[in-house]
């Protein structure tokens, strides 16, 4: 009986814990709202091309055996460094992106400190003893330098882009919260009051501090559970001010939306193109490389950085495999790709070439 008593006990913290993990919903109010939007249907947001994975006995099985050949280049076996931060670089006049792997960025555009999908922690899961591992180490505790966040800018809700401890350890430190629609009540569920949050729909814009900030269409999907599938909104953002116009595709598969995007607002002065976690199962909502570069052009971008990388393996294909691709492709195109290391810190106006083949000297 005591046995059973203590396993009651550990199953109901466990589900406590990632109670509060998971983040809220919308509710009953906003999804009567969000029913008389073009990209809400049913219950549910809708990509604008409708998508579907397959995901029967035959695809899994695939994509288990898919899983195996890569196996052994899925991540790195040693840890990935991570550069110091150079303070006096991005505190400087010129506008910068510092790259802190996978989809996380910290911009300094007109003097504005803008974090990307601010995702610092140690395992893109739910439950981190489980979960796909971080290749670099204590990345956490990088958060404690920051000065104070102007504004974050989320994609979607997904645990590799909306990160329950790092929003946590940024609470205090950042001034606006700029989100897909319905991805705020995750962010009020974990403390930050809602006149702190804006939410948008596709194609929504708004002018902030000299800054504008556009919601425009991503191919994906979006959930923190099991039972809200598709509940919140998932996006891309093109943000411009004086100097710097710049896109950042978020997650999302190959579509007619880029050329929708270039026509509207291109060109752009940097493209942050998905670019990683691909596989054959879920073609439509992940580019492979070669789409992500086609996708640069269809934006009218002019330096483009492949992103969704240099993290997690949440994918079946060697770690290395985006970046390598792309720089392939990105020649043919005659591309500049930017490729700096994590930690690094890039001006968006910078002429010479400040490429890191990083990887290749980490086995």
């Amino acid at each position: 009986m005591f046995i059973l008593l203590i396993v009651i006990l550990a199953l109901v913290l466990v589900y406590v814990f990632l109670q509060q993990r998971l983040g809220g919903n919308p509710s009953k109010e906003e999804r009567s709202k969000f029913s008389h939007l073009e990209n809400y249907e049913n219950g549910k947001f809708v990509n604008l091309n409708p998508t579907k994975m397959d995901m029967n006995i035959s695809a899994m099985y695939a994509l288990m055996k898919e899983s195996q050949k890569t196996k052994q280049e899925s991540k790195p076996k040693e840890n990935v460094p991570i550069q110091p931060i150079n303070w006096e670089r991005i505190n400087g006049k010129e506008d910068s992106f510092t790259w802190f792997g996978h989809s996380t960025f910290l911009l300094s555009i007109d003097g504005k400190k803008i974090l990307l999908d601010p995702m610092f922690g140690p395992s893109a899961s739910p439950v981190t003893m489980i979960g796909s591992k971080r290749f670099s180490k204590n990345t956490l505790s990088l958060i404690d330098e920051f000065p104070f966040i102007d504004a974050v800018l989320l994609t979607h809700d997904h645990y590799d882009h909306l990160d329950y401890p790092s929003i946590l350890r940024l609470k205090d430190k950042v001034g606006h919260y700029f989100v897909p629609l319905g991805v705020g009540n995750h962010l009020v569920k974990w403390g930050i009051e809602r006149r702190r949050i804006t939410e948008l729909n596709w194609w929504d814009e708004i002018h902030w501090e000299g800054i504008t900030l556009a919601s425009v269409p991503s191919q994906h999907f979006s959930g923190r559970g099991p039972f809200n599938r598709d509940s919140t909104l998932w996006t891309g953002w093109v943000l411009y001010g004086k100097n710097t116009r710049l896109y950042t595709s978020g997650d999302g598969g190959y579509g007619p939306h880029f050329k929708e995007i270039g026509e509207k607002y291109g060109p752009f002065d940097l493209t942050l193109m998905e670019g990683g976690q691909y596989a054959s199962l879920w073609s439509p909502i992940h580019m492979v490389p070669e789409e992500s570069i086609q996708a640069h052009l269809d934006v009218r971008g002019e330096k483009m950085m492949i992103i969704h990388w240099g993290a997690f393996t949440l994918a079946p294909h060697p770690w290395k495999d985006p970046v390598e691709r792309a720089l392939r492709e990105a020649e043919k195109q005659e591309i500049q790709l930017l490729t700096p290391p994590i930690g690094g810190t890039v001006f968006m106006k910078e002429q010479e070439n400040t490429n890191s083949y990083w990887w290749k000297e980490i086995n």
